[in-house]
């Protein structure tokens, strides 16, 4: 399993901008199809919305191979 770190600059950060910042998704729309096939957890409960905004101590897992902890 891939384990990340993201440090927030700001308040929060949308989950789409998350996975292109960090090369996970190459593109918005390759992100959305994350998120439509269900394949993106927020803190253990599917995410259903391109732009949660996530904060620090948010955790996300994309299928069984990719962990995000956002500090």
């Amino acid at each position: 399993m891939q384990k990340h770190t993201f440090q927030l600059t700001s308040e929060f950060i949308e989950l789409i901008k998350l996975l292109k910042l960090l090369g996970i998704a190459e593109h918005g729309s390759e992100a959305k199809m994350m998120v439509d096939n269900q394949e993106v957890h927020l803190n253990g409960n599917i995410e259903t919305r391109y732009r949660a905004k996530l904060r620090a101590g948010d955790q996300i897992k994309i299928g069984d191979e990719i962990e995000i902890i956002i500090e």
